[in-house]
């Protein structure tokens, strides 16, 4: 079955998506993140694969997500790291972390914890507003039409009016 491509929607979230919104690819990007960064080790914690785990690893990279780095000549081996974009992306993984945190956990809790390296607190991610710095949830926020949005055509505008 041809999966829709998400990657030309004129929508943020749905080109997120063809980043990264692949059920792998999350937890490939999580596993690099918490210091998997080997093959083997990416396999053997994922149960993914050999040929799944390949095919994200080539996507992964060819996005800018991760980077493929030698650290063995003979035989020739790679690991992965996280570039400064495959970082930023770990802030969305937090934020669906404190979600699952508090929607799925159950009564056993979190299954991880997270600790801010700069006061050592433990801590779990909240949107905030940019401007003031208040909390953001779903309902104190207006969706509108920003630049990149795709403008209806003359015709349709006016059917419309």
């Amino acid at each position: 079955m041809q999966r829709t491509d998400f990657g030309d929607m004129a929508c943020s979230i749905a080109r997120t998506l063809a980043v990264a919104g692949e059920p792998w690819s999350p937890l490939i990007i999580r596993d690099v993140w918490v210091g998997l960064r080997r093959f083997d080790e990416l396999q053997r914690d994922l149960g993914i694969s050999r040929k799944v785990l390949t095919e994200r690893l080539a996507w992964l990279v060819g996005q800018g997500v991760l980077e493929r780095r030698q650290y063995s000549d003979r035989p020739p081996r790679h690991e992965y790291a996280l570039t400064p974009k495959g970082l930023e992306l770990t802030e969305v993984l937090m934020a669906i972390t404190t979600w699952g945190d508090r929607w799925t956990a159950g009564a056993a809790g979190p299954p991880v914890l997270l600790r801010h390296r700069g006061c050592g607190e433990h801590v779990h991610a909240e949107v905030r507003c940019s401007h003031c710095g208040e909390p953001l949830h779903g309902d104190d926020v207006e969706v509108e039409a920003g630049p990149g949005a795709r403008q209806p055509s003359a015709s349709r505008a006016r059917a419309n009016a």
